[in-house]
């Protein structure tokens, strides 16, 4: 029940944090155009605490936090689509231009679209942030910290240690060294030429990435058995490997077959039997690859000192990473559709909270990082037109734009509630791959 309440508790963190932001933008975008909010609210149902601003906006909070509104001057309810018609009609014509349903198309239009867009506003910024925070790894690539390693590696090298070679190869810059730690030969010791205070040496140290967990995907084979940041694995069915490389091509080639990982921690040697999952991954080019996981990250044995990539870097960075998202999940989508990847790729309210809380047992910054991950997912399905969502309001308004009339309060009607059973079945299949996926 701990676990539960601890998944649940940062679940509804990130949620409220995701919809404050998402409704803000309706808020405050309405406002400028001149449409008037009488509710703003976080959650549904009763209300455990509530207070009315200077311009009579009720801000409240209610008791179910999965989701939130903005009621504007004029609506029958919190999704802006049906017009208080009784309301409306004792209304003078200064009035009704504070209303949603009598306000001009393109402060309608603007005030729809801000939603979505202060998610993504909302990921830029966050994403920008934490590749701030973190840094770029400088050139030559400096030493700041050692993590602990088994005994059965011999590590010669030291904080502030210059990397100028490993096995003889000069070293690249950090542009470069992906492709180069892949040509380097699966052996727990090797050797570096280092520049420390001011003279090069040669010393010896286990390879730059070895089988050390950095990090843990959520919902993963790993996670399920308990590893940790930290683990170092050491044999796999009996065979010693020697670096992250050889482990994953390990794990790549078992096909799913349950594997039997023997691990050090912190001089304790553990053992785990770990089934590697068929995951579906996106590619940077576009499309998907299928390959064998068991969910952990690796990296260097060492932190890297690192510079600021400098705020203008970081905020394309963060450009950058939201638009891969959004790519990545469309592209996801439609190969569902198409039936060229698994559906159990999509995740439900149950899938999301367990994710809350496996970032959040990582760090703060990993636990940032989902919430800026979560609300461009929540951004773009959004703008997906279907009606009862932001995008089907656009649609509707473009209809509008086209015809030169709204659509019929009827035909409203018939499209809200065909969107709602939509959305409600296709929470229900999600919530069932929750269920039922491995």
């Amino acid at each position: 029940m701990g676990g539960l309440a601890y998944t649940l508790a940062f679940f509804v963190v990130a949620l409220s944090v995701i919809v404050a932001v998402h409704e803000y933008g309706h808020y405050i975008v309405g406002r400028w155009t001149g449409i008037e909010a009488e509710v703003f609210s976080i959650g549904f149902g009763p209300v455990l605490a509530s207070r009315v601003d200077r311009r009579g906006t009720r801000w409240q909070l209610a008791a179910l936090p999965f989701g939130g509104y903005v009621k504007f001057k004029g609506d029958a309810d919190g999704a802006s689509a049906q017009a208080d018609e009784d309301a409306l009609a004792s209304m003078n014509s200064e009035e009704l231009r504070h209303t949603m349903h009598a306000a001009p198309l393109w402060a309608r239009s603007a005030t729809v679209a801000a939603g979505p867009i202060f998610n993504f506003v909302l990921s830029i910024l966050v994403f920008a942030a934490v590749l701030f925070a973190r840094g770029e790894a400088v050139d030559p690539l400096t030493i700041e910290d050692i993590a602990p390693l088994p005994p059965a590696y011999v590590n010669e090298l030291q904080p502030g240690d210059q990397i100028l070679a490993i096995a003889g190869e000069p070293a690249p810059s950090r542009e470069g060294l992906g492709a180069f730690l892949e040509e380097l030969p699966d052996t727990m010791a090797m050797s570096y030429r280092v520049r420390r205070d001011g003279e090069e040496i040669v010393v010896q140290g286990p390879h730059p990435q070895p089988p050390l967990v950095r990090s843990l995907s959520p919902q993963s084979a790993a996670l399920d058995v308990e590893m940790r940041v930290g683990d170092v694995v050491t044999a796999i069915d009996g065979v010693p490997v020697a670096s992250f490389a050889q482990m994953a091509r390990t794990v790549a080639e078992s096909e799913g077959r349950a594997l039997v990982f023997d691990v050090w921690r912190n001089g304790e040697e553990l053992q785990f039997a770990v089934a590697p999952r068929r995951t579906d991954l996106p590619r940077p080019e576009g499309g998907f690859e299928t390959r064998w996981l068991i969910g952990v990250t690796g990296d260097f044995f060492f932190t890297a000192a690192t510079a600021s990539p400098g705020p203008l870097t970081a905020l394309w960075g963060g450009v950058g990473q939201t638009w891969f998202i959004i790519t990545s999940s469309v592209s996801g989508l439609w190969h569902m559709i198409s039936g060229a990847i698994s559906s159990c790729n999509l995740s439900g309210p149950i899938g999301i909270a367990e994710t809350s809380g496996a970032m959040a047992s990582q760090g703060v910054l990993a636990f940032i990082w989902f919430v800026a991950v979560l609300s461009t997912a929540v951004g773009l399905l959004n703008l997906f037109p279907i009606p009862i969502l932001d995008g089907g309001h656009l649609v509707f308004y473009a209809y509008e734009a086209l015809a030169g009339r709204p659509p019929s309060q009827r035909a409203l009607q018939i499209l809200m509630g065909a969107g709602l059973t939509f959305i409600l079945s296709l929470m229900l299949f999600a919530v069932a791959t929750d269920i039922f996926c491995p």
